[in-house]
C-alpha cells in the first residue's frame, strides 16, 4: 500500500511539472512562431512532456494528466475561445452545438489522447521505440481530432483557403476535383497538416533521443 501511495505522489508532482513545461515551451513557441489564421501552430515539442509522464506511469493516469492539460490548453486558449463563442465576434461558431464540438474535439479530446502514449510500452521492450511509436500515435490521433473540427466547423472556409496567394494553381486543381463535403474534408486534413505533420515528426524525433536516456525514461508504474 505504502508503494502505491508513493508511486501516486510520484505521479501528481511529475505531472504538475510536466504540464508546467509543456505550457512553457508552447508559450515560448508562441513568442517566436506565427499562428495560422484559425488557430494551430507548430510547437517547439510542447506535447512531449505530457507524452513522456504518460508513458512512465500507464495508460490509467496518463488520460488523466492529459485530460488536465487539456483544461491548462483551453485556459491558455482563452483570446481565441471568446471570438468563437460570443455572438458579437465576426468569428462566432452560430450555436450551441459547434460550440460543445470545439471544446471536445480541439481541446478535450485532442489533447487527453495525449495520455494514451503507453500504448506500447508492455508490448515493445525497448524504451525509446516504444516512446517513439507511443509519441507518434496520440500525436497522430490529436492531428486527427482537429481534422474532425475543422471539416465539421470550418469547412465554409475551403474556397476562400484554396484561393489564397500561396496555392495557385494546385489551389484551383483541388477545388475542380473536390466539392462540397469532400472538398471542407481536403482542406481541413491540409490546414491542420501544416502544422501537425512538421509538429508529428519534429516530437517523434525527439522522443526517440530522449528515448533513450535511462535517467529520463525509468519508471515507476
Amino acid at each position: 500500500m505504502k508503494k502505491k501511495s508513493m508511486i501516486w505522489l510520484y505521479w501528481l508532482v511529475e505531472s504538475a511539472i510536466m504540464i508546467a513545461l509543456s505550457a512553457v515551451l508552447e508559450f515560448v513557441s508562441k513568442t517566436i512562431i506565427p499562428e495560422m489564421a484559425f488557430g494551430g501552430q507548430i510547437t517547439i515539442v510542447s506535447m512531449l512532456p505530457v507524452v513522456l509522464v504518460a508513458w512512465k506511469y500507464g495508460v490509467g493516469k496518463g488520460v488523466i494528466t492529459g485530460f488536465v492539460y487539456s483544461l491548462v490548453q483551453m485556459a491558455m486558449g482563452v483570446g481565441t475561445i471568446s471570438k468563437m463563442i460570443l455572438p458579437s465576434s465576426d468569428e462566432y461558431l452560430g450555436s450551441l452545438l459547434n460550440i460543445v464540438l470545439m471544446f471536445a474535439l480541439d481541446y478535450i479530446l485532442a489533447y487527453t489522447v495525449l495520455g494514451l502514449s503507453a500504448m506500447y510500452r508492455k508490448v515493445i521492450k525497448k524504451d525509446y521505440i516504444s516512446l517513439a511509436f507511443g509519441t507518434f500515435t496520440v500525436l497522430l490521433l490529436r492531428y486527427i481530432c482537429h481534422i474532425a473540427s475543422g471539416y465539421i466547423l470550418f469547412g465554409a472556409w475551403a474556397e476562400w483557403f484554396f484561393t489564397q496567394e500561396g496555392f495557385y494553381s494546385w489551389g484551383s486543381t483541388i477545388m475542380n476535383t473536390f466539392s462540397g463535403n469532400a472538398l471542407s474534408l481536403v482542406y481541413s486534413i491540409i490546414y491542420n497538416g501544416f502544422y501537425m505533420i512538421p509538429e508529428i515528426i519534429i516530437t517523434t524525433v525527439v522522443a526517440v533521443i530522449i528515448g533513450k536516456i535511462p535517467q529520463i525514461t525509468k519508471t515507476k508504474a
